[in-house]
């Protein structure tokens, strides 16, 4: 099991959006690089980076900041704006490990297949959802179609890693929607990250166990909990036996 530190971007800064809305939005540092260099410090050999600013523009704004975090050692997946070739292609170019593909795939398979074929393992899809339905364009629009469904798209056209995100529960510490993350994990062969609602060390427990039961979960990404320091990262590390 892999513990992904959280590390979304937002005006060159750390923050985080509470269920992804821009106007509750908390900043915890003004030096990402240096945030993802504490992470590394403490164990962590991944991190996941959200750029705020291209998801809700279209179009990637801090891949200079990924470049920067991806050179300090870590393996870096981000998305974020990724909704061209060539902004995928970008992102690749900056070392990072994989690039997590959102809004686009929920429009369009055929580009995902591409994008798979092209570049393999480093191709993964973030299905974020709200009430079961997939949420486009930085979470404000919900016109992408069932959540599920659209996993089982991404599984057939040899996606390797969906990342699954409850909306509802990002940001806000109350716990992951294990419901909504177990249903998508038995439907699919592929891999699953889950996201969204981590708020302390019971509810990764609970994570590493079901990954027991279903050996496609494969990691969770933790973000406020750790900014809020309700839990500590090498504690995680050493429950989930990975970094």
């Amino acid at each position: 099991m892999t513990i992904f530190p959280a590390i979304d971007i937002r005006g060159g800064r750390c923050v985080r959006l509470a269920q992804g809305r821009a106007d509750r939005e908390t900043v915890y540092s003004g030096d990402p690089a240096e945030m993802a260099g504490a992470y590394r410090a403490a164990g962590a050999a991944w991190v996941h980076i959200v750029d705020l600013d291209g998801a809700l523009s279209g179009a990637p704004w801090n891949l200079p900041v990924v470049e920067a975090i991806a050179a300090l050692g870590l393996r870096v997946q981000t998305g974020g704006g990724l909704r061209t070739r060539a902004a995928v292609e970008r992102a690749l170019g900056t070392g990072v490990s994989r690039v997590v593909i959102g809004t686009r795939a929920a429009e369009d398979g055929a580009f995902v297949g591409e994008l798979v074929q092209a570049h393999g393992s480093a191709i993964a899809v973030g299905i974020d959802a709200r009430d079961g339905r997939v949420a486009v364009r930085g979470w404000v629009d919900t016109a992408g179609g069932d959540a599920v469904e659209l996993a089982r798209r991404m599984d057939a056209c040899g996606v390797g890693t969906l990342v699954h995100t409850d909306i509802a529960r990002d940001g806000m510490l109350t716990g992951p929607n294990f419901t909504a993350l177990e249903s998508m994990l038995a439907t699919v062969r592929c891999s699953v990250i889950a996201s969204g609602g981590v708020g302390g060390i019971d509810d990764v427990a609970r994570i590493v166990d079901l990954g027991k039961r279903r050996p496609n979960l494969v990691g969770v990404i933790v973000g406020k909990a750790l900014y809020e320091r309700r839990v500590a990262l090498a504690d995680l590390l050493s429950l989930a036996g990975a970094g």
